[in-house]
């Protein structure tokens, strides 16, 4: 059985973000996968790296389930919404105790590091107010530099899809609902994908 990694991050749980997460959860189980979801929100433990990469900080008992479960899942959602052009606060700080070197990436003498998380497809779902041509032309797609490839690629996961949801604020019902349907669809299209790469999954590499 595929099984799937879910992470979430709005803290309101009547938000329309809140609702395209369970979408796509809805849509990846209906296709028979298994999916663990984490609302970040709730997780207990420190977002700040304390000693950055000089020393170690071990793994609060929440951020040791996430961090076991990304490392069986053959695929991982991140849902969130855009703020400041950026990740939320509480996802950026998993993000920086989860994505650690000798576990996410490792240096081995080449001009890039080597991405632990090959093998393990990924999707990044994110609303915003921001009209898409303000988006691409003002802010210049900051969360594809950032998070797709500054983030996801450089450790690994391929391939990486998103979803852009634009102008949040002012979808009516009828546009809300065909987001619904289209992002369950997702849900549906990345179990199925998943449960071809999941025999092809490279062993994940313990904190060194």
């Amino acid at each position: 059985m595929t099984l799937m990694t879910l992470l979430t991050a709005h803290p309101v749980e009547d938000s329309f973000n809140t609702s395209l997460a369970a979408a796509w959860k809805q849509g990846a189980e209906r296709a028979g996968a298994t999916v663990r979801h984490f609302d970040v929100n709730t997780l207990r433990f420190d977002p700040v790296l304390r000693h950055a990469y000089r020393g170690e900080m071990a793994d609060e008992p929440d951020l040791a389930e996430v961090r076991a479960s990304v490392a069986a899942s053959s695929h991982v959602t991140f849902v969130f919404p855009t703020w400041w052009v950026g990740l939320p606060a509480v996802m950026k700080g998993l993000v920086d105790r989860l994505l650690l070197p000798g576990w996410a990436f490792k240096f081995e003498g080449k001009a890039l590091p080597t991405g632990l998380m090959a093998g393990r497809s990924a999707r990044y779902l994110t609303t915003m107010d921001s009209p898409s041509l303000w988006y691409r032309l003002a802010h210049h797609d900051s969360l594809a530099g950032s998070f797709g490839r500054g983030t996801l690629a450089f450790c690994g996961f391929a391939p990486i899809r998103r979803t852009l949801v634009f102008d949040t604020r002012k979808l009516g019902a009828t546009q809300r609902t065909r987001w619904l349907e289209k992002v369950e669809a997702e849900g549906a299209l990345d179990a199925r994908r998943g449960e071809k790469t999941a025999l092809k999954m490279l062993p994940n590499r313990q904190v060194s």
